[in-house]
């Protein structure tokens, strides 16, 4: 009853009459990373063709880059977005990206670091609490419910953080081969780009302190680099998961 008044009050105000949309710099940079983007799903299309081991990594780096691509070329074509509040321009067609690739990038990881089934599962089920609540909390028009998604997304968000940096790390290890190695340097890079996601939420969609353009800037070069940088470090780790797939084959025979 609380929220709902509260929600009735700052609703109240007459709708926008300008709204602050995306500039040229931010047009460019959606530019940029859709065609980052888009090269990087064909060349992952052509190597998943001709790849004969690890074909789950392949496809996973298909579909990661493929989603993205098709996001940004949705924004790039004023799609998916609305007006939030604040008169403040809103792509939620992000947030249909995240919940898409984010679930593959762990699933990626857990390929990699050769997790049980259930342990995968329960980390992309925490991730896909974490980018809900975050968008929950990016609509949100009442501040006090703004700010209570996102401590739920950012608490859950940890937990996801934790579970790649410690129990996915341990099952990588106790995997042996190189599977160690390949996953501490492609971890890594997810751990520290994807802090960043609720740093440039705190000052875009939170406080709205960066300007719309910024924002995509931000939101821009973090994607390149945790989707099409991640997907060819995977690539590029090709044969000595391969070797490690076959070695822990002839292990069991």
């Amino acid at each position: 009853m609380v929220f709902q008044q509260l929600a009735a009050e700052s609703l109240a105000p007459t709708a926008c009459t300008t709204i602050e949309e995306v500039g040229s710099t931010g047009v460019g940079a959606l530019t940029i990373a859709f065609l980052i983007l888009a090269v990087s799903t064909v060349v992952f299309i052509a190597r998943t063709g001709s790849a004969t081991t690890q074909k789950k990594n392949y496809y996973c780096n298909v579909f990661i880059c493929g989603f993205a691509t098709m996001a940004y070329f949705a924004m790039l074509s004023g799609q998916g977005w609305t007006a939030v509040a604040g008169c403040r321009q809103f792509f939620y067609a992000r947030y249909v990206d995240m919940g898409v690739t984010f679930p593959l990038v762990l699933l990626n990881l857990g390929l990699i670091a050769g997790c049980e089934g259930a342990l995968i599962a329960a980390v992309i089920g925490a991730q896909m609490i974490s980018t809900f609540s975050a968008y929950l909390g990016a609509v949100s028009v009442v501040t006090t419910v703004k700010w209570f998604w996102f401590v739920i997304s950012i608490s859950v968000f940890t937990m996801v953080i934790y579970s790649i940096a410690v129990s996915f790390r341990e099952a990588a290890v106790a995997k042996g081969g190189d599977a160690a190695d390949v996953y501490g340097r492609v971890a890594w890079l997810i751990i520290i780009t994807w802090i960043c996601y609720p740093l440039v939420w705190l000052f875009s969609e939170g406080f709205a302190s960066f300007s719309v353009s910024f924002e995509v800037c931000a939101y821009a070069i973090l994607d390149i680099i945790s989707k099409a940088v991640f997907c060819f470090m995977v690539m590029g780790a090709h044969d000595s998961l391969g070797a490690g797939e076959a070695a822990g084959s002839r292990e069991y025979v």
